[in-house]
């Protein structure tokens, strides 16, 4: 025994077995130690790397709503962002109706890998909840919030040949032509949809709501003069507006839009109470990893503070939001807040 331990490296001390230096007793624990935490890496280094190497091909930003309104817009302009921070390909996937919730309905759904994500507004993300009987998702329960994106006046808009150049004489018009107007509205639900009820509201005028698909839609049909007017998204408004093609008479916000600085606001207009912004967001599958969530989120952000973001913003006659996700869930929140009152007064549901 005494030349197998000399072999071995081994003395006898204390009655202890000792090799080099180290109790066997140490070292049976120092490699416990090192199997339990090979084990704890073997069950948590999977999502971890994951995570961490995500995303590792292309990702769908799934837009609810037709191209060519500003949430298309933006949405493109969001997606070659990502593309260019993070390294894949971001698409923009097109997919509207029923006020954002078909779309909207796909990505609840979707696994929760980072690899399917909501371009979202007001309806789907919110309002919607609030006005259909049976929703194919709880908005609430189905998307992590990931970063509000950015903020818009909506502008209440007419076909060139209606005879209204202001509010009050649109509210004139319609009490003078009583279930005659038709406003269009971007899909049932939509943040454009409520509006255009508040505004039969403050001006005391029923109207019949023409839903669209999106607001590419609307404008065809308000060049056309089969629709007259809508309540929606300032950007796609600005250029038809400085061409004559519309006639924007108010934005919805307490102050002007530097892209139509002649135009007055809804307060101007004797009408504070159809004050809304507008706003855009993007949103998670629930159970989408933290990390996938925050560089996402750090990702947009930079963007959004950047010049070249800054001027993107511009060109869309948006402006730039930010934040924590968080910051996106309080938000959601007090819009809730805001609008179950007047979705309830108007006594609407679908």
């Amino acid at each position: 025994m005494a030349i197998a331990s000399a072999r071995l490296g081994q003395t006898k001390k204390h009655g202890i077995a000792v090799r080099h230096g180290r109790s066997i007793m140490h070292t049976c624990i120092t490699r416990r130690v090192a199997l339990a935490i090979a084990a704890a890496s073997i069950f948590a280094s999977p999502s971890v790397a994951w995570a961490e190497a995500w995303p590792s091909r292309s990702v769908t930003m799934l837009l609810p709503f037709a191209s060519g309104g500003g949430a298309d817009l933006l949405a493109r302009v969001m997606a070659q962002s990502f593309s260019e921070q993070l390294g894949q390909q971001f698409i923009v996937d097109n997919r509207p109706g029923a006020g954002g919730n078909i779309g909207a309905a796909v990505v609840a759904k979707a696994a929760p890998d980072g690899y399917m994500l909501l371009f979202g507004t007001p309806g789907p993300l919110s309002n919607n909840k609030l006005i259909y009987k049976a929703m194919p998702f709880d908005p609430d329960q189905a998307f992590t919030p990931v970063v509000l994106l950015a903020t818009t006046p909506l502008v209440i808009a007419v076909r060139p040949s209606l005879p209204v150049k202001d509010l009050k004489e649109l509210a004139a018009y319609g009490k003078a032509n009583p279930g005659k107007l038709t406003i269009g509205v971007s899909g049932n639900g939509t943040l454009g949809h409520v509006a255009g009820l508040l505004l039969q509201k403050e001006l005391g005028v029923a109207m019949t709501i023409v839903p669209y698909r999106g607001t590419s839609h609307i404008i065809t049909d308000l060049l056309g003069s089969q629709v007259d007017l809508t309540v929606d998204f300032l950007p796609a408004f600005v250029p038809l507006a400085r061409d004559g093609k519309v006639r924007v008479l108010a934005v919805t916000t307490d102050h002007r839009s530097r892209d139509l600085p002649g135009v007055p606001t809804v307060k101007d207009e004797g009408y504070p109470g159809m004050e809304v912004v507008g706003w855009y967001a993007l949103a998670a599958p629930t159970g989408t990893p933290p990390a996938i969530i925050d560089k996402l989120n750090a990702a947009a952000n930079i963007y959004l503070k950047s010049p070249k973001g800054q001027e993107a913003l511009e060109k869309l006659s948006m402006e730039g939001a930010g934040g924590t996700p968080g910051d996106m869930k309080a938000f959601l929140a007090s819009e809730l807040a805001k609008w179950a009152p007047v979705v309830k007064a108007a006594n609407i549901s679908l």
